[in-house]
């Protein structure tokens, strides 16, 4: 349960959702995608009500990468991205030249196009995450909700993930756990702990010793970095 949560996120910004586990960093995300329906209080995309539109609207405006992907699907790879150009078609439409297009440079852009004739419930679990995302990608829409997408990346994935966010012309909120991917990779930090937001801003301002100390219960050291950047050491 989460209560007294309020942000915004400007179009093209990348907004990091942190705190421990169970602080409610996912029930946030899944309020936003057509997950969960807040008790009270409202989601808006563009001025619009997301629980006010059905679920093919929100898959039209807002993709979705979650932090584990049932990989019993029987499909290949490729069949797994195209699936992001589906809430774009009617039922009885096949994917056009385009759609195949996106979906071909998606797997290039996440270096999976080697495994589009590979099955999905082969591969491993960095392999599933980057084809999920690619997936996302395919999808096309102006906002991308991620929980904890670095989760089964190597390092050389996540910060190519990370890169490519800053990148895209989309409004991206993302759970992570890596402190310091959140500091250096997000424009707003929210801090969560226990259900309630305790800090939103700038990373600067968010990753203080203080607020870290009291929400994750460790000693923490953070040094601004040259670049504006901050870093956090664990002590």
């Amino acid at each position: 349960m989460v209560d007294g949560v309020n942000f915004c996120a400007r179009p093209g910004d990348v907004v990091g959702i942190l705190g421990p586990n169970g602080s409610g960093k996912s029930t946030i995300l899944r309020s936003i995608f057509h997950s969960r329906k807040p008790a009270r209080g409202s989601v808006t995309l563009d001025g619009v009500d997301v629980w006010s539109r059905d679920a093919k609207w929100s898959a039209q405006h807002i993709c979705v990468v979650l932090q584990e992907t049932p990989a019993e699907f029987p499909l290949t790879c490729g069949e797994i991205v195209r699936m992001g150009r589906a809430p774009h078609k009617r039922s009885w439409q096949s994917l056009g030249a385009g759609d195949l297009e996106l979906c071909h440079a998606a797997m290039e852009v996440m270096e999976v196009d080697n495994l589009a004739g590979s099955s999905f419930s082969r591969i491993s679990g960095g392999e599933r995450q980057r084809v999920t995302i690619a997936r996302a990608l395919a999808q096309q829409t102006g906002m991308i909700v991620m929980d904890e997408p670095t989760n089964h990346l190597d390092i050389h994935h996540q910060l190519k993930l990370m890169h490519l966010l800053r990148r895209l012309n989309a409004t991206t909120v993302i759970a992570l756990h890596d402190i310091n991917l959140a500091g250096r990779f997000c424009d707003t930090l929210v801090l969560m702990s226990g259900g309630s937001c305790v800090a939103c801003g700038a990373p600067s301002t968010v990753l203080s010793p203080n607020v870290l100390d009291d929400v994750y219960h460790v000693k923490t050291d953070v040094v601004r970095q040259p670049n504006g950047t901050v870093h956090v050491t664990i002590l």
